[in-house]
């Protein structure tokens, strides 16, 4: 089985969240499910169904965010010194057909968020800059055509 890839960052995100999960909300589920069991019949408790069925997502998602934790690489970004775009780059792209800068960091597919700028590894666009150097020009076959970027810059935080 191939590891997947997380930044350092990405992972102290994932492991905050799965603790939140254990000592919070699961605790939350436990006193719903008491409070629905004293209410007595269990066959006709709406209450009971509905927190056992919230106990069952949430275990879901403790056990996913666990299995994430348990196969990936982590990759700690601020270590690496390399001239060439990898895994972990912040990258800062020139758009000329709009005139337009952006920034994005190449990231885990986990952790990917265009929101925030994070782009998974997968995707078209880091496909396209892994390996390029500061300087050069790179087309992204995209959905809705393609676009042309020049790499303005790039580093490791």
């Amino acid at each position: 089985m191939q590891k997947s890839l997380l930044t350092n960052y990405g992972k102290n995100n994932i492991e905050k969240e799965l603790n939140r999960l254990i000592t919070v909300d699961r605790e939350k589920i436990k006193k719903a499910l008491a409070e629905a069991r004293a209410l007595g019949d269990l066959k006709e408790n709406a209450e009971y169904h509905s927190a056992k069925e919230e106990q069952s997502l949430l275990e879901g998602k403790i056990a996913q965010l666990q299995h994430i934790l348990s196969t990936s690489e982590i990759i700690e970004t601020s270590k690496i010194t390399s001239n060439k775009i990898v895994f972990g780059a912040t990258v800062k792209l020139y758009n000329p057909e709009k005139n337009l800068y952006t920034t994005y960091q190449i990231v885990g597919h986990e952790e990917a968020d265009s929101t925030q700028g994070k782009i998974s590894i997968n995707s078209p666009l880091a496909k396209a800059l892994i390996g390029k150097e500061e300087g050069e020009s790179i087309l992204v076959k995209a959905p809705r055509g393609d676009i042309e970027y020049e790499i303005d810059s790039f580093f490791y935080e």
